[in-house]
């Protein structure tokens, strides 16, 4: 078994009935999405456990070996061969772990939501899409697959129908708008629900769409 993820939890005022798990982005930690709760705008009277796990510090290669908190290796900006597999397998066994440990605290599967921002995104979805339980959404912010067009292996027939939000900047010089739209074209010809949207951004998250978040947060928890 992995070692635990070191994570930020924020409680809402009521019970919590449903968890939303959010991944960071590569150097980032779970504090930099922690502040971002009070602006999706949800009802005061919600019932969300928001979950803000630290990456593991590793040494990524495009970062010329840098240190940094990271889900995986970055070897090379080539889409097709970006991701170290090996660390994508790791970190999806920490982030199942993560969604069980909320399962055995009484949140079930299906109110269990797996967000990310870049390579926190990326992460969302490969987890997502094979996690053997049906959670209640995947939500992949400014990210990519692993495989390029190519959707991960060993799909989870438990989240076919699961509802997937896919955002990304039109500006976005880090993870370019084509990667995003090709991990929704992979996507929608799989069959799976998406709903793609693209703000004037560039990699990042505006205050509006923070917004049209939180909205799809309740509805999908509903």
């Amino acid at each position: 078994m992995s070692t635990p993820l070191e994570k930020i939890v924020v409680e809402p005022q009521f019970a919590a009935t449903s968890c939303v798990i959010w991944l960071h982005g590569l150097g980032d930690s779970g504090a930099g999405f922690a502040p971002v709760v009070p602006a999706l705008g949800l009802n005061s009277q919600h019932s969300i456990r928001f979950i803000f796990p630290h990456a593991p510090e590793q040494a990524v290669t495009i970062n010329g070996g840098f240190v940094m908190r990271s889900w995986y290796d970055i070897k090379s900006m080539d889409l097709h061969d970006r991701a170290d597999l090996q660390g994508v397998m790791a970190s999806e066994k920490a982030i199942q772990q993560l969604i069980l440990e909320q399962i055995n605290s009484g949140i079930p599967a299906n109110k269990i939501i797996l967000a990310g921002f870049s390579q926190g995104g990326v992460m969302s979805l490969v987890t997502g899409l094979r996690f053997d339980q049906q959670l209640a959404g995947i939500m992949a912010l400014s990210c990519y697959l692993p495989g390029g067009d190519k959707l991960p292996e060993h799909l989870a027939e438990a989240n076919r129908t699961t509802p997937i939000l896919q955002h990304h900047g039109e500006q976005d010089d880090v993870v370019p708008l084509y990667a995003g739209k090709m991990a929704n074209d992979a996507l929608n010809a799989a069959g799976y629900s998406t709903i793609w949207k693209t703000f004037p951004m560039a990699h990042s998250v505006l205050p509006n769409q923070l917004t049209e978040i939180g909205q799809w947060l309740q509805q999908v928890l509903r």
